[in-house]
């Protein structure tokens, strides 16, 4: 979801040359290292400086990330720098051209990329068990309410959503055909306006907007209508896994502590800090994030947060931890893949090996609620 350009972070952005290059001596030089006992990180580790690519625009979306950045956790996992770069993107061509090293992406996107190109690509972790995609419909106008309901009618959608939507109307046997697509910005103005029967949006996002616009609003939310896969998920090339395995789990183990604050510190805090981040972008962009979204709306900020919560803690990670992927639910991602058209293997597309070692060396990072 996003705006049309990468917004730098409020920190240095290094060249992405230099980045890889700073990684690889780092890694060169600690490679033989044992790892410190229950850490999960190498005594002494230097990992020198990575870039994450994310989805969307510097929001409470990446509260998780803020809170590794405020609270030193990068730092202690031993990275110079952890560059995040604004979306909208998916990460697929960037992690396929090495100018990013990690991209918060979607199973979708990811499994797309394989199926399609055979893209030597893999998941190793989720931070929403649970995709937020929606189609947003005013509940007094289209009311779209089951996938049925798409037959006949005109849809926005964003190009960088292009592909979540297909998955939609495959895994509901619908021709795309049957449906009307209208390129859109993520602004929903066009929902509001009724120029559009419906809109494809996020329910942390653009379906709090027009809520909170004051229109009744119904969700056709992908995650109970065949499209059940994980989302903003940690997405790395085969061979950067191979390579870098104790660079990814200081990493992980990270972002773990980051997004545990977002549990456990009040939300008042959690919402200054995002306001924080998300007007450092807005300063520092080029297309004047400010200018196209706005002042960041505390009210929906939190009522984001709130929402995420609900997308990211289920009774699954609360006994193994956040950004595991059970074993039924990377079958259930598969599966929904499938029925979309995308011929993946759990194999093809997962690799949970890290985050599993993470909490086996570290089970006290299980307990992320209060």
């Amino acid at each position: 979801m996003a705006v049309h350009s990468n917004l730098p972070r409020r920190a240095r952005t290094g060249a992405v040359v230099a980045a890889v290059a700073a990684s690889t001596l780092a890694l060169a030089a600690c490679g033989g290292e044992d790892t410190a006992s229950g850490s999960g990180e190498s005594e002494d580790a230097s990992y020198g400086e990575i870039s994450v690519q994310y989805s969307w625009i510097k929001n409470e979306e990446f509260a998780g990330e803020f809170y590794a950045y405020e609270n030193g956790y990068y730092d202690e996992a031993g990275f110079d720098e952890v560059v995040g770069i604004s979306g909208p993107d998916t990460g697929v061509a960037k992690l396929l051209s090495g100018s990013v090293e990690v991209a918060l992406s979607d199973a979708a996107s990811i499994g797309a990329a394989i199926a399609e190109q055979d893209a030597p690509l893999k998941i190793i972790g989720a931070t929403f068990q649970k995709n937020p995609f929606t189609i947003l419909s005013l509940a007094d106008g289209a009311d779209i309410s089951s996938p049925e309901d798409l037959v006949g009618k005109t849809i926005g959608v964003q190009d960088s959503n292009s592909s979540v939507f297909a998955a939609l109307l495959q895994a509901n046997g619908i021709d795309e055909g049957d449906v009307t697509v209208v390129p859109v910005d993520f602004d929903p103005t066009p929902l509001m306006n009724e120029e559009v029967d419906g809109f494809m949006a996020y329910l942390t996002n653009e379906a709090l907007t027009v809520e909170l616009a004051g229109y009744d609003v119904t969700n056709l939310a992908y995650a109970e209508n065949g499209v059940p896969y994980v989302a903003e998920t940690f997405s790395v090339t085969d061979q950067y896994l191979e390579e870098n395995p104790d660079l990814l789990k200081a990493f992980l183990t990270a972002e773990i502590k980051g997004w545990t604050d977002v549990f456990t510190e009040p939300a008042e805090d959690t919402v200054a800090l995002v306001e924080e981040y998300y007007n450092a972008a807005a300063a520092e962009s080029e297309d004047g994030l400010e200018a196209v979204f706005g002042a960041l709306d505390p009210v929906k900020t939190e009522m984001g947060l709130e929402a995420e919560k609900e997308l990211i803690s289920t009774p699954e990670t609360e006994e193994n931890g956040l950004f595991t992927i059970s074993d039924e639910l990377q079958q259930e991602t598969v599966d929904s893949l499938a029925a979309a058209g995308w011929d993946v293997s759990v194999d093809d597309l997962f690799d949970t090996t890290l985050i599993d070692e993470i909490y086996a060396e570290q089970p006290e990072l299980v307990d992320y609620l209060p």
